[in-house]
């Protein structure tokens, strides 16, 4: 129904983000992904959508980008898959992420986001490994050249839950850390992570 909307951010949460279109304030429900890309309040933003239509609410889901759009909403066709479970999926991981451990059949890869345990992540695989085979060669959710930063930071992230940190407290550090400098070497993002992690 609706493909996108563009306004001004009037105010961002960490899981929920407020747009005013022409006058009309939308509250979106968002990614952490999506959180910590959105600019400062005030500032125009542009959010492709999703509208969840309920028996009892309508629910708008806003994204940052089509291919984050595009993977929420093949989440949502696995049974037992809501969109909050998919938000949470898409909070834990990127999309080049979650299509790398679907195609590559690694279900080890979901497991530790909230509320995905074992069965959940082996259902996701199974119910979505020939749909997403079925897009364009080229890949319209996640691009070949983030299969490199991809392993990186799972390097990094492997590393740091080995000292005891929790997964899910680690791959937030290590995101912050890639989107504002994603060219640093794996011990970099370490050392940066464990900081940011110290002073949270």
């Amino acid at each position: 129904m609706f493909a996108y909307f563009r306004g001004r951010l009037v105010s961002l949460l960490p899981e929920e983000a407020v747009v005013e279109v022409s006058g009309i304030a939308y509250r979106f429900l968002i990614s952490a992904s999506t959180s910590r890309q959105l600019p400062e309040t005030g500032s125009e933003v542009l959010l492709y959508s999703h509208l969840s239509v309920r028996e009892d609410a309508h629910q708008l889901y806003g994204f940052i980008t089509e291919a984050e759009r595009q993977m929420f909403r093949l989440l949502i066709l696995t049974s037992g898959v809501g969109p909050k479970l998919a938000l949470a999926v898409l909070s834990g991981l990127q999309v080049a992420e979650v299509y790398d451990a679907i195609l590559a059949n690694t279900p080890e890869r979901l497991y530790g986001i909230t509320g995905v345990g074992k069965k959940t992540a082996a259902r996701i695989i199974l119910e979505l490994r020939d749909k997403i085979l079925k897009l364009s060669p080229a890949g319209t959710i996640a691009a070949p050249s983030a299969q490199l930063s991809s392993r990186m930071r799972d390097d990094a992230i492997n590393a740091l839950v080995t000292l005891g940190f929790s997964r899910v407290t680690v791959q937030k550090a290590v995101d912050s850390i890639l989107e504002k400098n994603s060219a640093l070497s794996v011990e970099e993002v370490i050392k940066s992570a464990l900081v940011s992690i110290h002073n949270s």
